[in-house]
């Protein structure tokens, strides 16, 4: 914390005044990154749902790109700080639920649609670890593997392409 109030320009008591702990601190961290990722990723209502899809997927992969350390630790911290554990799933929810709404799936989806979309945002992460680890495939090519994963998926659990 000592480190973080020096290269911030002011006092350690000044970073304990807003944040108490270090893991206060970290989780203040993470949701601002959440938060950008949800401005990057912002639907466009204009487009057709696969190809906002794509938007919203590249625009999630640019902001890994140029932050790969913090999702690293974002995705690392899930198992042990209650709070990450409790930011993630509030994203997977809403964001298969804005997948399912923009396939029509109805409200409430059909199980096997709504258990697929929340399972790719699990292989999601998986590949994007990967990636991130062997940094041998393209952006492009992660992007267009993980929507095609997610179209299999979808056409698995009954929905039209």
């Amino acid at each position: 914390m000592a480190r973080i109030a020096r290269e911030a320009g002011i006092s350690k008591a000044l970073l304990y005044h807003y944040f108490p702990s270090k893991q206060d601190f970290f989780v203040a961290t993470l949701q601002q990154g959440a938060e950008e990722i949800a401005r990057r990723t912002r639907q466009d209502p204009d487009l057709p749902p696969l190809e906002a899809l794509a938007g919203r997927l590249d625009a999630f992969l640019g902001w890994i790109e140029e932050n790969d350390g913090s999702y690293l630790k974002f995705m690392e911290s899930a198992g042990s700080v209650p709070e990450v554990k409790a930011m993630i799933d509030q994203i997977r929810d809403a964001t298969s639920a804005r997948i399912l709404e923009g396939l029509g799936a109805g409200d409430p989806p059909p199980p096997k649609m709504r258990a697929a979309a929340r399972a790719w945002l699990w292989y999601m992460d998986g590949a994007i670890l990967d990636w991130l680890e062997h940094r041998d495939m393209s952006r492009e090519e992660l992007r267009e593997l993980l929507l095609g994963t997610l179209r299999g998926s979808l056409s698995a659990a009954g929905a039209s392409p």
